[in-house]
């Protein structure tokens, strides 16, 4: 079967074709072609919902005729449209779901709404040949999802059934990598720049012994994570020594501030979910989101995992799909699909052009279709 995946969460307007074989229930990428805002939102340190959703209607026809192109697919040979309808930005949201209603109502073709979250996990199923393939062996499995948005300890026994067993009770984490790098003044996105500055600093200088910052409910007696109070402890530290540093000493300062600010990123992110692998004990661990593309935090927590849990089989998408796309919608719309035609609930599917809810906070155990 052949699917079409619109992904408009946030500030990426992605589109992406697959292949799905209901034979050995496997999905392969055909196409995942992704447009970033990066650039519109770098100004203001943030993305601005409304100028993402005016950006989304720009783009969402060429994005979408690019990825058609680049599959060899006509419109009218896709089986099934899937969008991401919940959570995110609601502005920004409504430009891919109104989208893939009216190519559904036009082609008269089912349509199924996926949660963000569950793109995610789905997505660290993909291989470096693009495809994706989840078997019973995968399971139970535990995801750790660190985004701009999410910061969540997922635990699911069953397929496509979730249970959220920790998440932060405040700031996601990338969100705090995006506004301790505003703080620093090193740009936007934060991630990649706190990434490049730590990884320069532990070159140059190796661990910082002199500049300590907290590591939130690290010793609380759940998987709930915090990073406003890191956040806090960045700015206040940060304005009482920059203000006595020698000028040519203030960028290594900064590079000083990434570095111990990831390390306790990092510790939280590694124990607390280790501390929930030895108590649920799944067959898999995954780490997704934006924020696994950190390759500090994607290998400290394999090294516990490997450490600790050798038995536990690790996995996270491959680099180019751990940011929002339209592919690990796709390949979650598959999954889901099957589920539904086993059940024999996809009459409702060819409705939701008109049906389909856009929630913009839904929980990833909400009902979406």
């Amino acid at each position: 079967m052949l699917i079409a995946a619109i992904e408009t969460s946030c500030d990426e307007t992605s589109v992406a074709v697959l292949r799905g074989n209901e034979k050995n229930s496997s999905v392969q990428i055909l196409s995942n072609i992704v447009s970033s805002q990066i650039k519109l939102h770098a100004k203001w340190g943030g993305v601005v919902p409304n100028l993402a959703a005016r950006e989304h209607v720009k783009n969402i026809i060429p994005v979408l005729q690019q990825a058609l192109l680049s599959a060899k697919v006509q419109l009218n040979q896709v089986d099934l449209f899937s969008v991401t309808n919940g959570p995110g930005l609601i502005p920004a949201l409504l430009v891919g779901v109104n989208t893939a209603k009216t190519l559904c109502y036009f082609h008269q073709k089912p349509l199924l709404g996926i949660h963000h979250v569950e793109g995610h996990l789905t997505g660290a199923f993909f291989d470096n040949y693009s495809t994706c393939k989840i078997t019973p062996d995968d399971l139970p499995l535990l995801c750790l999802t660190v985004s701009g948005g999410h910061t969540q300890l997922i635990y699911s026994k069953n397929f496509l059934e979730y249970e959220i067993i920790g998440e932060t009770q405040d700031d996601a984490a990338g969100e705090a990598f995006d506004k301790v790098a505003k703080m620093l003044e090193v740009g936007y996105p934060g991630g990649p720049i706190v990434e490049k500055l730590a990884s320069e600093y532990l070159s140059e200088h190796g661990h910082s012994d002199t500049l300590k910052l907290p590591r939130p409910m690290l010793k609380n007696n759940n998987f709930d994570f915090s990073f406003s109070g890191l956040k806090t402890a960045v700015l206040y530290q940060w304005e009482n020594q920059k203000n006595s540093a020698p000028e040519q000493a203030l960028v290594d300062l900064k590079k000083q501030f990434c570095y111990e600010f990831q390390q306790a990123v990092t510790e939280v992110l590694t124990k607390k979910t280790v501390a929930a692998i030895q108590k649920h004990k799944p067959q898999t661990v995954i780490l997704a989101g934006g924020v696994a593309a950190n390759q500090t935090i994607r290998a400290a927590l394999q090294k516990e995992i490997s450490q600790n849990i050798p038995k536990t089989k690790f996995l996270s998408p491959p680099m180019t799909l751990c940011g929002d796309n339209a592919a690990m919608i796709g390949a979650a719309a598959f999954f889901r699909f099957q589920k539904l035609k086993k059940q024999n609930k996809l009459e409702s599917l060819l409705q939701n052009w008109k049906n389909l809810p856009t929630l913009a906070n839904a929980s990833i155990n909400a009902k979406l279709n």
